[in-house]
């Protein structure tokens, strides 16, 4: 059967291309956070792309892309000569690098012109795939449960797992200069790549900054408060994510 011109451009437009365009990736956790940095796509499609960066950006986390997208990729500002589109990071692999440098491999589905309204009041609220593209809508989003079924998503696209156990660090309370207005060394109750619970004294509020430091792993990470309980030994604990890099997990056991 001999497929109609309209049936091969909408399968071109669903098919990733292995085109190097230059992109800017714009990320922001806060008012006064954000970051930018400059890249080439590896491979895009209609509905996403594909590209590294020299940092890790966590599953469902937006960012902002501007692209010289050829126009029949386009699902809306045809006549523009830059593409800006929301992406919804689904995929974040580390990748082998020469020396000590890092790099991430970051897979995108591109959901459209605008935000969703949360994203203002709270851009580092998580989202997930509710369905599939639908004209300019591309993907449709929601956002994240703090506890998500990902049983049936490969490793690579799950969040990750955490470790139960105990690792030294100092935590600080941050203003919104990013300057310390308190410090305390605690350690861990579980620890992942991307995130931690940890035993603490400091009043942090839910949504608030904190950076963690670790000598023993010579990292300092910019964290944001997601979670406070007091446990059941009366000790108070915050639940954080790692923002702006991955914890250095490798040699922990």
């Amino acid at each position: 059967m001999q497929t109609s011109p309209a049936t091969d451009t909408n399968n071109r437009r669903i098919q990733r291309i292995a085109l190097g365009l230059p992109a800017r990736v714009e990320s922001k956790v806060s008012e006064a956070m954000s970051w930018n940095e400059i890249t080439r796509l590896s491979d895009v499609s209609a509905y996403g792309a594909g590209f590294n960066l020299n940092r890790p950006v966590k599953r469902g986390r937006l960012v902002y892309m501007t692209i010289p997208l050829p126009r029949q990729l386009r699902c809306y500002d045809y006549m523009e000569p830059q593409y800006r589109v929301w992406g919804l990071v689904r995929r974040c692999i580390p990748v082998k690098q020469k020396a000590d440098a890092e790099n991430y491999a970051i897979g995108v589905a591109f959901i459209g012109k605008h935000p969703p309204s949360g994203y203002v009041d709270d851009p580092a609220k998580l989202y997930e795939i509710k369905t599939q593209h639908n004209g300019e809508n591309l993907w449709n989003i929601t956002e994240a449960p703090a506890i998500p079924d990902e049983s049936d998503l490969p490793a690579d696209h799950r969040r990750h797992s955490r470790l139960q156990i105990p690792v030294t660090i100092s935590i600080e309370t941050i203003d919104e200069e990013g300057l310390p207005t308190a410090s305390e060394v605690t350690v861990t109750e579980n620890i992942s790549l991307g995130g931690a619970s940890l035993f603490t004294s400091l009043e942090a509020e839910v949504g608030s900054f904190v950076r963690v430091k670790s000598d023993q792993y010579n990292v300092s990470i910019i964290s944001i408060v997601r979670g406070k309980r007091l446990g059941k030994d009366s000790i108070p604990r915050l639940h954080i994510e790692f923002i702006d890099r991955f914890f250095p997990l490798a040699g922990i056991e």
